[in-house]
């Protein structure tokens, strides 16, 4: 959702930390705040950025942290710690790591509980390419073993690339929830045509019936239909037109909108704030 939508708000209140002044929450099937406790026990979270000792070393932290859980916590500090990607940095003091390490670090905290489900708000700060790509294939392995990870970004390519389900939030309300294949069914189809002479080809482009407009994204036409016409015998005549007319076409291709132009999108509609980060 935008920025000031409530996405933090809402983890704030699902895990105790802003009181709700009206509705109700369950979290695993428990009602809280009235069974908050219970519930909590089968939750790992990390709200805003994770606090650590500065001196102490990142096992060292986690081993702290542990202390407060029981014996089983104090066993699975080394795996936690190799899920993440940090055993072989685990003896180095936690001044020392990056935000992306950090950040790693807190995720294993939340792994110290075995939990069931992890809440995660913005878990790819700071990370570097290789990070995001570990990070989604712990998400997935997590996964894998029957758990659920809920997370809150502004990088949608990469929720695109983690994620089953998505839910858009706007002004405090959840304004469109589903998988993120429907999501992407239920936006507009574009015609993805590659050429030397785009300003050329888009004169011809635009006199076709049936397309609803069309931009230059360097050699690129970008074709969107009109709702009702199919776009794939659109493709098609656009194809003939095109070569007809003497043009050259090195690629075309039809596309769902991805997941960013579909919440742009539906914020737009809203009367969403598009400017900044969200």
């Amino acid at each position: 959702g935008p920025n000031g939508a409530g996405k933090t708000t809402l983890i704030r209140l699902l895990l105790g930390l802003t009181s709700a002044n009206s509705g109700s929450m369950s979290i695993l099937g428990m009602e809280v705040p009235k069974e908050r406790e219970r519930a909590l026990a089968r939750v790992g979270a990390i709200v805003d950025e994770p606090r650590f000792f500065p001196h102490l070393s990142g096992k060292d932290n986690l081993r702290y942290i542990a202390s407060a859980r029981g014996k089983q916590s104090v066993k699975r500090i080394d795996n936690c710690l190799n899920r993440v990607g940090l055993s072989e940095k685990a003896k180095e003091p936690v001044k020392k790591y990056s935000l992306g390490m950090r950040g790693r670090l807190g995720i294993a905290a939340c792994l110290l509980g075995d939990p069931e489900l992890l809440i995660l708000d913005e878990p790819m700060n700071g990370l570097d390419p290789a990070g995001m790509q570990e990070l989604r294939a712990f998400i997935s392995s997590f996964i894998g073993e029957g758990r659920t990870v809920i997370l809150s970004s502004h990088l949608l390519d990469e929720v695109e690339k983690t994620c089953q389900y998505v839910a858009i939030v706007d002004s405090g309300k959840i304004v469109v929830q589903s998988s993120i294949a429907e999501l992407a069914q239920r936006g507009k189809v574009q015609i993805i045509v590659s050429t030397s002479q785009p300003e050329a080809v888009s004169s011809v482009v635009s006199q076709v019936q049936g397309v609803e407009s069309l931009a230059i994204v360097g050699e690129t036409l970008v074709v969107t239909p009109l709702d009702n016409v199919d776009s794939k015998l659109l493709a098609s005549t656009l194809n003939k037109y095109i070569i007809t007319s003497g043009y050259d076409i090195f690629g075309l291709s039809i596309q769902l909108q991805r997941l960013e132009e579909r919440f742009l999108e539906v914020t737009h509609s809203l009367g969403g704030n598009l400017g900044g980060s969200f």
